[in-house]
């Protein structure tokens, strides 16, 4: 598995004839474009989901989730900037 960050407008090659591209989107949608020959197949996972009626083969199907963020004690601290005391130093000279 793959995981990556992208801009809007940046693609993807799989192979020579395959092209992944990202158009952009908001905070829970994303825009993307696929270019691909007519003789490969391409599905949305819930039309697979939709069609499959047995449930032990909708158990072994795929399912990807967001990766929850880390702990606030587990992520980098941000530097704050006081600019404050400078900023008054200008204006009183």
């Amino acid at each position: 598995m793959l995981r990556l960050t992208v801009c809007p407008e940046d693609y993807l090659m799989i192979g020579e004839n395959i092209k992944i591209v990202f158009l952009g989107g908001s905070k829970n949608h994303i825009r993307i474009m696929l270019d691909v020959p007519k003789d490969v197949n391409v599905v949305r996972n819930k039309v697979i989901e939709r069609n499959t009626t047995d449930p032990s083969a909708k158990e072994k199907l795929p399912h990807y989730y967001e990766v929850p963020k880390a702990p606030e004690k587990y992520q980098k601290k941000k530097a704050v900037v006081n600019d404050s005391a400078k900023h008054e130093q200008n204006i009183v000279k």
